[in-house]
């Protein structure tokens, strides 16, 4: 019994796959000083595709990156919307498998917004 509950792992992320979230950055960006709130947001939105997906590689768009810098560095937005992306690193000196890009969603509001499974173009 001991074994099978301690040899149990998850699954690995060797798909590829794409997914919508909202991002709360309010909560994420809280009690941290003026000019340091665009940084960490940026920050917050890696180490929330990190866990999501599972890829330690996470590339953030630069689209993404002007929305979360669009207010200055202290008023960041209080959410985004953003797809993310699993893809097979055709690099051949990367350290991993998979990486995760980080896309902006424009939507006019977050009310009643759940996270989603997109459908792959490919």
């Amino acid at each position: 019994f001991f074994l099978l509950c301690c040899s149990f792992d998850m699954p690995r992320a060797n798909t590829a796959i794409t997914r919508e979230f909202t991002v709360n950055l309010h909560k994420r960006t809280h009690k941290v000083t003026f000019k340091k709130r665009a940084p960490t947001a940026v920050k917050a939105i890696r180490k929330f595709a990190r866990k999501e997906m599972g890829t330690e590689d996470v590339r953030v768009d630069t689209e993404l990156n002007k929305f979360v810098w669009s207010k200055g560095i202290r008023n960041v937005p209080h959410r985004v919307r953003v797809r993310l992306t699993r893809k097979r690193n055709d690099d051949e000196d990367a350290n991993g498998e998979m990486y995760t890009l980080c896309t902006l969603v424009q939507v006019s509001s977050f009310k009643g917004l759940q996270n989603e499974n997109v459908p792959n173009e490919e």
